[in-house]
C-alpha cells in the first residue's frame, strides 16, 4: 500500500503527504471521541458538589499522587496502538497556498474524482488509522466531513488532491 499522496494543481507549493508518519504528529485527532457531543449542561451546584466530594475524599483518604511521566507515556503508547485517528486537512491545504482563482478541490480516488468547493476542503478530516492499524485495504486515508455526516460511509481509496 502506498501511503504517499499529493496536493497539486492551482497551488503555489505542491505538497507531498505521507499518512504513515501522522501517528507521531501532535495534531492527531482521536476519532473515537471527536464526533461525540457532550450535551450535558453543568450548573454551578453540580460543579460545587463534585469539588466538595473530592475535598471530602482528600481529607478522609489523603491526596493521591498525580500520574508519573512514565505512566503517561505508557498510556499514550497504548492509545496509539489501539486508537482510531485522523488529522485535519486544513494546515496542509493552507501550506500549499491555493491561487486566488482556485475554487474547487478534487479528491482523486481509484474509481472517481470527487469535487467540492475549496472552502469545504479546509474542513475535511483525513482518517489514517482504525483501531491502531493503518488503512491498508482501502486507504491510505478515508475522508470525513467535520460534521461527521459521512462517518460511517467515508470517501475511501484516496490517491491525491487537486486544486482547480
Amino acid at each position: 500500500m502506498n501511503t504517499i499522496m499529493s496536493i497539486k494543481g492551482k497551488v503555489k507549493f505542491p505538497i507531498t503527504l505521507d499518512a504513515g508518519v501522522w501517528i507521531f504528529d501532535d495534531r492527531r485527532i482521536d476519532l473515537n471521541t471527536y464526533f461525540i457531543q457532550d450535551n450535558q449542561e453543568e450548573n454551578d451546584d453540580e460543579e460545587f458538589t463534585v469539588v466538595s466530594k473530592h475535598w471530602d475524599r482528600v481529607i478522609k483518604e489523603g491526596n493521591v499522587a498525580p500520574p508519573t511521566l512514565k505512566s503517561e507515556r505508557q498510556f499514550e503508547k497504548v492509545k496509539v496502538l489501539t486508537g482510531t485517528f485522523g488529522i485535519l486537512f486544513d494546515p496542509f491545504l493552507k501550506n500549499a497556498e491555493p491561487f486566488e482563482d482556485a475554487s474547487e478541490l478534487v479528491i482523486e480516488t481509484e474509481t472517481e474524482d470527487i469535487r467540492m468547493p475549496l472552502k469545504e476542503g479546509y474542513n475535511l478530516i483525513l482518517q489514517y488509522s482504525k483501531e491502531g492499524k493503518p488503512l491498508r485495504d482501502d486507504g491510505p486515508v478515508h475522508i470525513l466531513y467535520s460534521d461527521g455526516s459521512n462517518q460511517h460511509d467515508p470517501i475511501k481509496n484516496v490517491k491525491g488532491f487537486r486544486v482547480e
